[in-house]
């Protein structure tokens, strides 16, 4: 008990250090950003996010009143935030028009996922956006050590790390001279994730596989399934988790013959509102694994070690540390521990 007090004791003496240190931003301020140099004279009065992850950052900063649009949704937006987020237009549940974004002559636009704005932007390219004098901001966990060229959401030449994710609370907090929120989003979030490791590692498991499963174009088709560099792979990384797929895409897709002859001791699946697919819908993919002649074959079946999981933590988003969380309660409720 007095080594947990001591413990968050120092947790909370360098969550507020570190708040009290932060100083405001000299403007101009430049910053490089996937790849663009972007430049502001001042802290922008108003954003439109284009993303769930670039929404739901901007609200962790306590920004919600700098938000007057929004789009591209996995899930419902986390309780702590309905409030702020009922009062902000929802532009799109997936992907915006140009012509909306622009409408609310937003000073900067925060991006989750660069094929949004990238040379080929679903939404306009980065350029586009430009042009009409609005910068646009992409989170960095989606550029860093990554090539969104390869692969159908890109392929990762290092392992994700949430340090790319402190990295968009950081800048953002900058951009909008809050940098003090900034840090106490930082330090909350490591916490947390530092939490749940230990508590993971305490059980000392052996020989713990899993695959993450997010969605499929088609029931009856191929998987579409974490590579072994995104977030998943990080959050199976720490938690000393072997991840069963060995592709460097983000989420490449699987055959269930390849997945079954692994046989991981987890699955994972993403639940999430969209609809797109018709996996995106949870309960399908439970009914899929527990009728399918594959896949029901898999020992995580039968012993029904199934994780349901928000898709949205299975992104690089600040979710994911809600990720590791599920994660590592699952492997204490799953009955592996000796």
């Amino acid at each position: 008990m007095t080594v947990s007090r001591l413990a968050l004791a120092a947790s909370s003496f360098v969550f507020f250090t570190a708040a009290a240190g932060a100083e405001p931003t000299k403007y101009p301020l430049t910053l490089e950003n996937c790849g663009e140099t972007l430049t502001f004279q001042k802290a922008p009065a108003s954003t439109v996010t284009v993303g769930q992850a670039a929404t739901e950052v901007l609200y962790s900063l306590g920004l919600g009143d700098k938000v007057t649009g929004t789009s591209v949704w996995f899930n419902e937006v986390l309780p702590e935030f309905k409030e702020v987020n009922d009062k902000v237009e929802r532009l799109a549940d997936n992907d915006p028009s140009f012509e909306s974004v622009v409408a609310k002559k937003p000073e900067l636009v925060t991006v989750q996922f660069i094929w949004h704005v990238g040379p080929d932007g679903i939404v306009a390219t980065r350029t586009q956006f430009h042009d009409v004098g609005i910068p646009t901001y992409v989170l960095p966990d989606d550029c860093v050590a990554k090539d969104n060229t390869v692969g159908v959401d890109g392929t990762r030449s290092e392992l994700f790390s949430t340090a790319s994710i402190h990295q968009g609370a950081r800048e953002l907090a900058q951009i909008f001279d809050i940098q003090d929120k900034g840090e106490q989003l930082v330090a909350s979030l490591t916490e947390r994730e530092d939490k749940a490791i230990a508590e993971a590692k305490a059980l000392n498991l052996k020989d713990v596989s899993a695959v993450f499963w997010f969605s499929s174009a088609e029931m009856d088709i191929d998987p579409y399934v974490a590579g072994r560099k995104g977030a998943p792979a990080y959050m199976m990384d720490k938690l000393g988790i072997k991840n069963i797929i060995e592709s460097d895409e983000e989420w490449p897709v699987v055959g269930w013959e390849t997945i079954a002859k692994a046989n991981p001791t987890l699955i994972v699946i993403a639940k999430m509102d969209r609809r797109r697919f018709p996996a995106d819908d949870y309960e399908k993919k439970l009914e899929f694994l527990k009728t399918d002649p594959v896949a029901s074959q898999m020992e995580a079946v039968k012993n029904n070690r199934i994780v349901v999981m928000d898709a949205h933590a299975m992104d690089a988003t600040i979710r994911t540390i809600a990720g590791i969380e599920v994660l590592s309660k699952s492997l204490k409720d799953s009955g592996l521990a000796q």
